[in-house]
This record gives C-alpha cells, sequence and structure tokens, in this order.
C-alpha cells in the first residue's frame, strides 16, 4: 500500500519541464491569434514584413469599418444570423439530447438498445454526403436562402444524445430515480428536478462544442445561403476575393466573429471545466 502511494505521489509531481512544456504549448496555441490581431491593427502591407510585426497597431477601427461598409460581405447581418442560429441550435441540442439520453439511460422500453444502436450509427456517415440530397429538399419545401434551413435540421445531435445517455448512466442513480417515483414526481418531473440538474456539467460542455461548431460551420451555409441573407462565415468568405486579399480588413472581421465565442467560454468556462474534471474522476 506504501508503494502504491508513493507511485501516486511521484505520478502527480510536477517538475521544470513540465512547467516549460505547457507553457510553449499555451505560446504556440496564442500566437496565431494574437498575430492575427496584430495585422487586424496594421495596414495590408504588414503581412509581407519581415520579420513580421509583434505589436499592434491604430488602425483596427479603420479595418473594422471598412469591413462593415463592404456591401457584398453584408457582415453585420452575417453576425446576427449566425447569433440566432447558433444560439437555437445549441439550445435544441442540450434539451433533445438530455431528454433522449435520460430516457435511453434510465427509461425501461422495448427497442431502446436498437434505436440507441441507430442513433450512433448515423454518427459514421460524414456529413458531407448528405449535402445534395438535403439541399434538394430545401429547394422542395421553399427553404433556400432561409436560416430555418441552416437550423432545422440541427436541432438534435446523435452525438448529443450519445452523450447524455452515458453521463446520466453514471451521474443519476437508480434508486434516486425510484424515491422520485415513489413521491409521487411524473417521469417529466423526474427529468427536470432530478435528472437535468444532475446533467447540468455535460450540458455545459455539449452547449459549448455545440455552439463552436454552428458558429464555425461553413460549407452548408455557403450551399444554402446567398450573400444577401448570410452567416458569419459566408460574410468572411466573400471579403477575400479572386486575385487579392486585403489580410487587415479580413483579420478585423475575424477578430470580431471570435468575440461571441470568448463570451460563451467566459460564461461558462467554470461549468465546462468542472464537467471535464468530473468526467475525468467518474473514469
Amino acid at each position: 500500500m506504501t508503494n502504491l502511494s508513493t507511485g501516486s505521489k511521484r505520478l502527480w509531481r510536477t517538475s521544470p519541464l513540465t512547467y516549460i512544456a505547457l507553457l510553449l504549448a499555451v505560446l504556440s496555441s496564442l500566437y496565431p491569434l494574437y498575430y492575427m490581431f496584430v495585422i487586424a491593427t496594421r495596414s495590408n502591407d504588414a503581412i509581407n514584413d519581415t520579420p513580421p510585426p509583434f505589436s499592434p497597431s491604430g488602425l483596427f477601427g479603420d479595418n473594422i469599418n471598412r469591413a462593415l461598409d463592404n456591401e457584398t460581405a453584408n457582415l453585420l447581418q452575417g453576425i446576427v444570423n449566425s447569433v440566432i442560429v447558433s444560439s437555437v441550435v445549441t439550445f435544441s441540442v442540450v434539451l433533445t439530447g438530455s431528454l433522449a439520453g435520460f430516457a435511453f439511460a434510465k427509461l425501461r422500453f422495448r427497442g431502446r438498445n436498437g434505436m440507441m444502436l441507430a442513433v450512433v450509427a448515423t454518427m459514421m456517415v460524414p456529413t458531407q454526403l448528405g449535402i445534395i440530397p438535403l439541399w434538394g429538399l430545401m429547394q422542395d419545401i421553399g427553404w433556400y436562402d432561409s436560416l430555418l434551413a441552416v437550423t432545422v435540421p440541427f436541432l438534435a445531435s446523435a452525438f448529443g444524445v450519445f452523450m447524455m445517455r452515458q453521463y446520466a448512466s453514471s451521474a443519476v442513480s437508480d434508486e434516486l430515480i425510484e424515491a422520485a417515483r415513489i413521491d409521487g414526481c411524473s417521469t417529466w418531473r423526474i427529468y427536470w428536478n432530478v435528472v437535468l440538474p444532475a446533467l447540468r456539467p455535460a450540458a455545459a460542455v455539449l452547449g459549448l462544442l455545440t455552439f463552436m461548431q454552428t458558429w464555425n460551420e461553413f460549407v452548408w451555409p455557403f450551399a444554402i445561403l446567398t450573400p444577401d441573407n448570410p452567416t458569419l462565415q459566408v460574410s468572411l468568405s466573400t471579403l477575400s476575393y479572386a486575385y487579392y486579399t486585403d489580410y487587415s480588413m479580413v483579420f478585423a472581421a475575424t477578430a470580431i466573429g471570435t468575440v461571441p465565442l470568448i463570451v460563451v467560454f467566459i460564461l461558462f468556462g467554470r461549468q465546462i471545466i468542472g464537467g471535464i474534471m468530473e468526467g475525468a474522476v467518474k473514469a
């Protein structure tokens, strides 16, 4: 027992090399974001400077104004559309994922395992294979160039169902559910008052992942939306031209586009990290 305890202490003991490796990993991760911000505050000629600039300048406001004034990109409309689509999809995925995860983990009904297997099987199909038939369906029902086309098909997520099912299996005990039933709670009330609070850490992680994925989605919005009604990623793509790209303007618009992701992480970062750590401890 003593040897096991000693080995465990050695495992968790940090060395200067650990801190150096972590520092290098952080710097290498943050440098592209910082360099994007530096170029966003300078003129377009700075992209070709050797050595590259490392300090911001004072042209960030001018570059933002040029991006917002670009009628082809329609950047402001793209930001508003992305906020709407990402928020609706995130809320729906967390709600449907937690409901289905609770049902698959704790309710007993015929065909449960087969239905769960079918949900997991859909995760094995590449998303790109469904673009053409989905595009035709959107045309048939009149949703071309509509936010419904980039929202409704993604209101539920197989990954969300699987993730919440796995978490509910370990986070919610059968005895707790049985005690709630003895007290007279309905299935809906058990979900709302017992299961959902227990799933909050996993829901925060799923919400962040879903928001980031929806916010950064490009291929499907580019295929189904026009430049007059774009999402942010479609707007950013129209800022680049075939023979000339104003990197200062593009990077300034991209910096604005990263602000909602940073805000979401700041607001829910504690719950997200808590959920990850709790999952690691359970494992």
